[in-house]
């Protein structure tokens, strides 16, 4: 199969999809480390339109995975509680892949962002597809689909399934509908970033198929705990620091302060973009005390790459105004000040 870098799903990148599709029985749906609502909506939704794909087609097993746990306000999401935690249950994550006919990458431009059943996912001989929207896609699958004109894999993998239904007959069930439209919502920061005229269209499209969408807002940001607004207010009074001449500003939760608010996978979703309210804050970072390492959350507006920052400096990658990395063997005490450091030799010029 061709690598294919999409503006639009064309006919034939539809029926190669199918095609690939057609005779497998057992499929794997892959997404990234620590899951956001694109990677969850963009899995569920895919789950659930495999199923009425398959419908009639005899038995087939449809098994979704992710490196780690959910945050609680995607639980709502159709098939989410059956999702399988690779770094909780590795023996069944890999025998699954192992099985496969078909693995689906969602939302990942790279396997290693599958953790634990990257090489796995690597070395079987499974076909394997890509469905993504950041830049450069490593190029491990059979069929790779892949643009950066697009807000979301969620709505990547809207187009996508609407082209080939429209070929197969097959029905869109009224779950992969609200599943992709929660990952294009997720991912815009509610149609604040990366926002393209596809992405009103497939809204459009998608309300006028008359989902519950004051659900669905209301399940993602309004669903969060006391603790997490807690938390949240004192990250911004105490737990934040502004650079003006850098026109940026860095948060630092540790874990003593995650222990004190009771946190939960999911409660930082969002605080990194708070600064950027400020006026001339160019700039974000959050960084977040990890098991093992430091968690690296970059926004930006205006000009300025995170995405190349993030390369540079914080062993990861991303989108141009929305990327995030790790660190590793740094007390959470220093990154502040290697933040400042690095910002300003990036500012500067500095190149690897």
């Amino acid at each position: 199969m061709p690598f294919v870098r999409v503006m639009k799903i064309e006919p034939n990148i539809a029926r190669s999809f199918c095609d690939l599709l057609l005779p497998a029985r057992k499929i794997v749906l892959a997404g990234h480390l620590n899951p956001d609502g694109d990677c969850i909506g963009s899995l569920t939704g895919m789950k659930a339109w495999l199923d009425s794909f398959y419908r009639g087609k005899g038995p087939v097993g449809i098994s979704v995975i992710v490196p780690n746990r959910i945050p609680y306000y995607l639980m709502f999401m159709h098939g989410a509680d059956s999702i399988i935690i690779s770094s909780e249950a590795p023996d069944q994550a890999r025998a699954l892949v192992e099985d496969a006919d078909i693995v689906v990458c969602m939302d990942l431009n790279s396997l290693a962002r599958t953790e634990d059943i990257a090489e796995t996912i690597r070395k079987s001989p499974a076909r394997k597809i890509m469905i993504d929207h950041h830049p450069m896609p490593e190029k491990f699958a059979d069929l790779i689909v892949s643009t950066t004109e697009v807000s979301s894999a969620s709505e990547l993998a809207w187009w996508l399934v609407s082209e080939a239904s429209s070929q197969t007959g097959t029905e869109i069930p009224a779950e992969c509908k609200e599943s992709f439209y929660t990952g294009m919502m997720t991912d815009t920061n509610n149609f604040c970033n990366s926002v393209f005229p596809s992405t009103f269209l497939m809204a459009s499209q998608i309300a006028e198929a008359g989902i519950d969408r004051e659900k669905i807002q209301m399940e993602i940001m309004n669903s969060f705990s006391e603790e997490r607004m807690r938390l949240m207010g004192l990250m911004l009074k105490d737990k934040m620091t502004v650079y003006p001449d850098l026109k940026a500003a860095v948060l630092v939760l540790d874990q003593k302060t995650k222990d004190n608010y009771n946190y939960q996978e999911g409660d930082s979703e969002g605080f990194v973009n708070l600064p950027l309210q400020i006026k001339n804050v160019e700039i974000s970072a959050l960084f977040t005390q990890g098991d093992g390492y430091i968690k690296v959350s970059l926004r930006s507006k205006g000009n300025v790459s995170v995405n190349r920052l993030s390369r540079l400096f914080f062993n990861g990658g991303g989108h141009e105004r929305a990327a995030g990395g790790r660190i590793y063997d740094m007390p959470i005490g220093d990154v502040a000040d290697y933040f400042e450091k690095s910002l300003r030799l990036f500012l500067g010029g500095f190149s690897a």
